[in-house]
């Protein structure tokens, strides 16, 4: 719940422009862009594969871990799957269709 507390957040960003070659509107743009992906990618992760809740945690097993959902995540996009967990529930019906998908059938 909001207090009605006015907060100022103040953001830097690195850029290999030169200082005036884009606007306010062009970075806001970019950031924008950045978190769409961000978001897209790492809302799936936690809420269809509950990637957070996740007990692996040593060494290299997170990054591990990672890549078969990045795949099966990438698959299903790449078939104009919006919804990663309902495209996930269809596949568990036809094993078949991500293979299809890569074209491997």
């Amino acid at each position: 719940m909001g207090t009605g507390k006015l907060t100022i957040e103040r953001i830097y960003l690195v850029t290999s422009l030169p200082p005036g070659a884009a606007t306010g509107s062009h970075l806001a743009t970019w950031i924008r862009g950045h978190w769409h992906i961000e978001n897209q990618l790492h809302h799936v992760r936690d809420c269809t594969f509950h990637e957070d809740a996740s007990k692996i945690r040593t060494r290299n097993l997170p990054r591990v871990m990672a890549g078969p959902r990045n795949l099966a995540i990438g698959i299903h996009r790449q078939d104009g799957h919006t919804n990663i967990a309902a495209a996930l529930r269809r596949t568990a019906r036809d094993h078949q269709r991500p293979l299809t998908a890569l074209g491997l059938t």
